[in-house]
């Protein structure tokens, strides 16, 4: 499977923290419309690891609640 480089830049400033399955992350949802979900795995307070979800099949299985802060 061959990946693709997303520009984030310009979405990231819209995206919204949100807690994603019960686990905190970022959510990126245009006119309340979820286009795509970031969640991350920490260890000793540092990211190791992000997964970015795009698919609108896995977006529909996600548990999504906004944190609005």
């Amino acid at each position: 499977m061959r990946r693709r480089r997303m520009p984030f830049s310009s979405r990231a400033r819209r995206a919204e923290l949100a807690l994603i399955d019960g686990e905190v992350g970022m959510a990126l949802a245009p006119r309340g419309r979820l286009r795509l979900a970031i969640t991350f795995t920490s260890e000793a307070d540092r990211i190791t690891s992000y997964d970015v979800v795009a698919d609108p099949v896995r977006l529909s299985q996600l548990r999504l609640v906004e944190l609005g802060l």
